[in-house]
């Protein structure tokens, strides 16, 4: 089993988002055979609370107005450090870089088929990673 269209679909414009609001190292996982509560994870990270908080509400209010998805739970906006966000189909996990060094989580799915995101994303990516 794989990861839905519809799961992909919502991956990629969450991705696009982020990348929007300068997330860093930006990453999909298909974990639909891992897991049966989800089809995908995308993780990102980002360099201080308040730039968690911005890619969260960007990915929020991406996904509600381009697929109407709405996330079904948000888990840790308080902290503002890792901010979790469920919208069934996919789960978005934005860090705060020291968070997401720590607790590794592509170390836990590096055995799950990577979802490719759009070109745009890698080149955020890449350019980001130089800086």
């Amino acid at each position: 089993m794989t990861a839905s269209d519809r799961a992909v679909q919502l991956v990629r414009i969450a991705a696009e988002a982020a990348a929007d609001k300068l997330a860093d190292d930006i990453l999909a996982y298909d974990v639909s055979e891992q897991l049966v509560i989800t089809d995908a994870f995308l993780l990102c990270s980002a360099t201080n609370d308040r730039q968690v908080r911005a890619i969260v509400d960007e990915i929020e209010d991406r996904l509600r107005t381009e697929a109407d998805a709405k996330p079904v739970r948000r888990e840790g906006e308080r902290e503002g450090r890792w901010v979790l966000l469920d919208f069934l189909d996919i789960v978005v996990h934005v860090q705060h870089e020291e968070d997401r060094t720590f607790y590794a989580l592509e170390r836990l799915w590096k055995d799950c088929p990577a979802i490719t995101l759009p070109e745009s994303v890698m080149q955020a990516n890449m350019q980001r990673a130089r800086s």
